[in-house]
């Protein structure tokens, strides 16, 4: 049993565990920690009073060892997560007929079973007022993780209905109201549940809101502009500044890192939630329809929470990083009574070059006049620097103009060069293919017209002598006039006669044999008669005609 005070720390629990356990605190696992607290219980910072304890609690310790641990109040969220939970409904005021019950998956949030009760009830969320969670739930919890049991009562209330006494329902209850991501038709500025079991208890404590708007020791900075946003708009209401969610960087580049013409000032919003300028400032003066439509037309909006040093200390790192290092020192020097502040930052000439300088720092003892005036100012003056950029860039841009179009022109008749050139090759090409051709279907003839003069030759009879009996003396004469002669015998066929003329290169079927007397063509007739029964004796003369 260890008695200690609800407002220490957890690291300060673990070393009372040691003085009694011996177990050092780098080895102690402590596992019973309410559902929705498991996290929270895992931060040796975290205030035991923060952790939803009772007057007397049941803790588990495991001495870790080199197989670690496992985190079994994690593993019971999981389980839960696929269970169905039976969620009794009452409207208080209401008639028993308005009990409602829901059966719905643990994966179910929040936000989702407000959402379900207005679609039954036709009671918007944002008139919807809860009381039977337990603490530290918000709209994106989910039924697993809230620590609710499985079957779980709660009470409802139209607060629509119930404006005039919702100064008594404050005096007397813990309201805590929880941002909604509804629409904004039918959910804006939604206004969630109870934050404590105040149904189940005579005089709830009331708690303040949180100061912070960012916790303590975020280390992601987008995570922690998310949430400055969420927390901006549940504590100081509609309307307000349309604040960028994101990185600073990112923020930079979307205001500085443009072209001249579509540039913006940065706006680096710095709260802290215990100075006393902070209601004044954010009620009064960002909720001004001037400043928060001049905000929208010439600056990009970013806010930061410098309560904590932890997210004060990473947030000037940023500044250093992404803008430089006066940036940074300039916001470190800001005095507590003069947050919040606004440093407006611009992208100016510098040494021939360009960088982001701060121009103008705002602080929060400012009344609206002058805050307004100081707005249009810096404005004013960043917008008469920018004219010098504009009109370089619009030279810039003649010029680049002017050079694509030659650059064109070159291109297209550069392309048209080309073209010409692959026209010419493409035709040579055409012609060669041409020549090649011929040259081919030249050599194939010639190698035929051979082939046959040599089948020709190789056919012919032996040529009688002269002094020989029966033989005839043909003369052929060729169409440059020459003569070629030849001995045949009587009994030589006109086929002999024909291809003597062939195996001399005057193929049959190009030429013609012509006898003078009776003229006719010897081509066509009979080949196989003889030269004795054609009268082709003792000698004759015959003249090859060519063929059309």
């Amino acid at each position: 049993m260890i008695a200690i005070n609800s407002h220490l720390l957890l690291e300060q629990l673990k070393r009372k565990i040691f003085d009694v356990t011996s177990v050092p605190p780098c080895r102690q696992a402590i596992r019973g920690w309410p559902p929705t607290r498991v996290s929270d219980a895992k931060i040796p910072e975290t205030q035991l009073c923060n952790l939803e304890l009772e007057a007397e609690n049941e803790l588990i310790l495991v001495d870790l060892t080199d197989d670690g641990f496992m985190d079994t109040e994690q593993d019971e969220v999981t389980q839960r997560l696929d269970k169905t939970f039976k969620i009794n409904v009452v409207e208080e005021g209401g008639a028993e007929a308005n009990r409602l019950t829901l059966s719905l998956p643990g994966r179910t949030t929040i936000q989702e079973l407000k959402t379900n009760v207005y679609y039954i009830t036709n009671i918007p969320v944002r008139h919807q007022e809860w009381s039977g969670w337990p603490s530290g739930c918000d709209n994106d919890t989910n039924l697993a993780q809230s620590g609710i049991e499985q079957t779980h009562d709660f009470v409802m209330r139209n607060i629509a209905d119930r404006a005039s006494n919702n100064s008594n329902l404050l005096a007397n209850t813990e309201v805590v109201t929880v941002d909604s991501e509804s629409s904004a038709d039918e959910f804006e500025d939604a206004t969630d549940f109870n934050n404590s079991e105040y149904i189940f208890s005579d005089s709830p404590p009331v708690q303040s809101l949180n100061r912070h708007l960012i916790p303590n020791n975020t280390n992601d900075e987008t995570s922690g502009s998310t949430q400055f946003v969420d927390n901006y708009k549940q504590r100081f209401g509609e309307p307000h500044p349309d604040f960028f969610v994101g990185s600073l960087e990112s923020a930079l580049r979307l205001a500085c890192h443009k072209p001249a013409k579509e540039r913006k000032l940065l706006a680096v919003y710095l709260h802290h939630g215990e100075s006393i300028l902070t209601n004044v400032f954010c009620d009064h003066l960002m909720k001004d329809e001037a400043i928060i439509q001049t905000f929208r037309e010439s600056f990009v909006l970013y806010g930061w929470d410098m309560t904590y040093e932890s997210n004060k200390d990473m947030f000037l790192s940023s500044l250093t990083a992404c803008i430089n290092s006066n940036a940074s020192l300039t916001a470190r020097n800001i005095k507590l009574d003069k947050l919040p502040a606004l440093m407006l930052v611009g992208k100016s000439r510098l040494m021939g070059r360009q960088t982001c300088e701060v121009l103008s720092v705002i602080y929060g003892n400012i009344g609206l006049a002058d805050l307004q005036s100081r707005l249009i100012e810096t404005t004013v003056m960043y917008e008469e620097q920018l004219q010098v950029e504009i009109r370089e860039e619009n030279e810039r841009a003649a010029r680049d103009q002017v050079k694509a179009e030659q650059d064109m022109a070159y291109e297209e008749t550069l392309q048209a060069d080309m073209a010409k050139e692959a026209a010419k090759r493409q035709k040579e090409a055409a012609q060669a293919a041409e020549r090649k051709r011929i040259e081919s279907e030249r050599a194939e003839e010639d190698a035929r017209r051979e082939s046959i003069s040599l089948v020709a030759k190789q056919s012919l009879p032996q040529e009688p002598a002269e002094h020989e009996a029966n033989i005839s003396k043909i003369r052929v004469r060729k169409p440059t006039g020459d003569f070629l002669e030849r001995r045949f015998y009587t009994r030589n066929t006109l086929q002999d006669l024909l291809n003597f003329v062939a195996a001399n290169g005057y193929l049959i079927d190009e030429y013609k044999v012509i006898s003078s007397w009776p003229r006719r063509d010897l081509t066509a007739i009979d080949a196989g008669q003889t030269l004795e029964s054609l009268k082709l004796y003792p000698q004759e003369t015959v003249i090859l005609e060519e063929r059309f």
